[in-house]
């Protein structure tokens, strides 16, 4: 079962928001502000927060710059994963990852099943990797956004987290890209 390493340092990574909406603002975006709160409170670093309209190329293009910036090792979505016609974020997003992380959705699933019943069909979150960065893509309800990070992403973004987690191998996350110097 899951532990905490005491003896093990904390480890603060960067972490970027981006709420996909086509009618938020940063004043009255609540899922933006839980994550970012959620955040600092795990004493991890708010690179970047944006809000972007629920367009494909302009989801794309936020995402995969933060993926190329140094300081940033997860970005986090939020919205965009219905089903309706405006809903394209992992439509945007799934071609960038190399590789894709299908047990964070089905843990996704069952948290949210806990509390929304069947109604979590409705959401595609998903997450994987691009650029040796993690993205999470999360729905866009405060709701939603609580129960990712505290069911899922503030143990396995914690390096005391046992018996693993991300952080202790972000440093391995590009070795593919060095094999052969």
């Amino acid at each position: 079962m899951a532990h905490s390493g005491e003896a093990r340092p904390f480890i603060p990574v960067g972490i970027a928001v981006l709420t996909v909406s086509d009618t938020r603002t940063l004043a009255d975006d609540k899922s933006g502000d839980t994550l970012a709160a959620r955040i600092a409170e795990a004493g991890h670093r708010l690179i970047a927060r944006a809000i972007v309209p629920d367009d494909r190329e302009r989801i794309r293009a936020t995402v995969e710059a933060w993926t190329l910036d140094e300081a940033v090792d997860v970005v986090i979505t939020s919205g965009g994963t219905g089903f309706t016609g405006r809903d394209v974020t992992p439509d945007a997003l799934e071609p960038l990852f190399e590789k894709r992380m299908d047990g964070f959705s089905a843990i996704f699933h069952h948290i949210s099943f806990e509390k929304i019943g069947t109604a979590t069909i409705q959401s595609r979150a998903t997450a994987g990797l691009a650029n040796a960065t993690f993205i999470f893509v999360l729905p866009g309800s405060p709701g939603a956004c609580k129960d990712a990070w505290d069911g899922i992403l503030k143990a396995q973004l914690d390096y005391r987290h046992m018996p693993c987690n991300f952080v202790e191998i972000m440093p391995r996350l590009d070795e593919h890209l060095k094999r052969g110097k």
